[in-house]
């Protein structure tokens, strides 16, 4: 079995659009989603409408949360706070609907996917976490492996006989070891962190115990200037540019 692990796409519907694409040609068997499907992009509603109709296991992310609660906006910076405070308006009472049942936790094949943190939160992010802190959720981990998405970066944590280590990810394939537990930060599909423009996501091979990661090329100059022209925050425009268009971008 091969399963799509996608994140954060946040309102960005060419990479969504591109990735699904690359998951046909992958011959993927299932999808699960970590969250954060608005925010910061332009298309919204057509984002979460295309979740909904894969059917997919979705879990809540912290803008989903935010958008339902507005007593947590304040939590954002002001960027992200306008993003999300423009994006609400754009969302049909359906796609309200959808956000409001998502679950914060999904647990299948000897896994746990969550947007933040195991167990279930949805907030804090994998950077935050101690050593310490790492050792003693490891020390009680039911499953082998956790999904994370949140911090928009590709990135392994283990735990080898009390010892933690962390690496960051590449496109391409990942062998692990069947006998240890991990934590899996899945990158973002629609506004990746590391420097790069693709739009990134994991493959999980549950029987193989394999990770293959993907780095999806699509119309990003096309999903920035939908991002402006909408009046956003010309920072989530720019993000999402590789730094050799941004200078000349505006």
């Amino acid at each position: 079995m091969r399963i799509a692990v996608i994140s954060d796409i946040h309102g960005n519907l060419d990479a969504l659009t591109a990735v699904l694409t690359d998951m046909k040609n992958c011959a993927v068997h299932r999808i699960v989603c970590l969250g954060d499907c608005i925010g910061y992009g332009a298309e919204p509603e057509a984002v979460v409408q295309r979740i909904a109709t894969l059917g997919c296991p979705t879990v809540m992310g912290n803008h989903e949360a935010a958008a339902l609660d507005p007593r947590v906006r304040g939590w954002f910076n002001t960027a992200a706070r306008r993003s999300l405070e423009m994006t609400i308006p754009l969302l049909s009472p359906r796609s309200l609907h959808f956000i409001a049942a998502l679950p914060e936790t999904f647990e299948h094949w000897n896994a746990r996917f969550v947007h933040g943190f195991p167990p279930d939160s949805i907030w804090r992010y994998l950077f935050q976490v101690s050593g310490e802190e790492l050792n003693d959720w490891f020390a009680v981990m039911p499953e082998r492996v956790c999904f994370v998405g949140h911090t928009h970066r590709l990135e392994l944590v283990g735990s080898d006989a009390n010892r933690i280590f962390r690496t960051g990810l590449a496109p391409g394939p990942v062998c692990l070891d069947a006998a240890l537990r991990y934590i899996v930060n899945v990158g973002s599909v629609g506004q990746p962190r590391d420097g790069t423009p693709e739009a990134k996501y994991v493959l999980w091979e549950p029987e193989r115990h394999r990770l293959v990661c993907r780095s999806v090329p699509y119309a990003y100059g096309s999903a920035a200037d939908k991002i402006l022209r909408a009046g956003m925050p010309e920072t989530h425009a720019l993000r999402l540019l590789p730094a050799s268009w941004q200078e000349n971008w505006l």
